[in-house]
């Protein structure tokens, strides 16, 4: 039988290894120059890891590809390890599947970082506003009331 990874397990692979962010990418304006924020969540291990990645990604029904990266040796001749990686930035798949995976489930500095990036979800100019939605709803008590399928 093959062992199962559990949501909890999961939850604490992200407090050491995941990050609750944004990217920049360009926006097309006037000059050119604006960005536009995208909510990011990303999971990154060594190379070595990317079966773990694929069993967290097969776990939460993400649509998304684990890009793996190779070995490089940086200016400084320290040898960098290959890196697998797991980033979610689409609208839906935040908001219906990492959102309620991590409500109110981390705890210490993982657990701050969480809510800033909900809240700056919300607040930020650069934010497309379907991503905002997400703050409204998480603020209003919906995830509380709604998603209780990741214990």
């Amino acid at each position: 039988m093959e062992k199962q990874i559990s949501f909890d397990y999961i939850r604490g692979l992200i407090d050491g290894e995941g990050c609750f962010s944004f990217c920049s990418i360009p926006l097309r304006s006037a000059d050119g120059k604006r960005k536009q924020k995208l909510p990011c969540f990303t999971l990154a291990m060594s190379k070595r890891d990317t079966d773990l990645i694929s069993a967290v990604r097969d776990k939460l029904n993400i649509r998304n590809t684990v890009y793996t990266y190779a070995a490089r040796k940086r200016p400084d001749n320290y040898n960098r390890q290959g890196m697998a990686i797991l980033i979610v930035r689409d609208f839906g798949q935040i908001k219906n599947i990492i959102v309620p995976l991590f409500y109110k489930k981390l705890f210490g500095f993982k657990a701050v970082q969480f809510e800033k990036w909900i809240q700056e979800m919300g607040s930020n100019q650069d934010v497309p506003e379907r991503y905002k939605l997400i703050t409204k709803i998480y603020n209003n008590g919906f995830y509380e009331k709604n998603f209780r399928n990741y214990d």
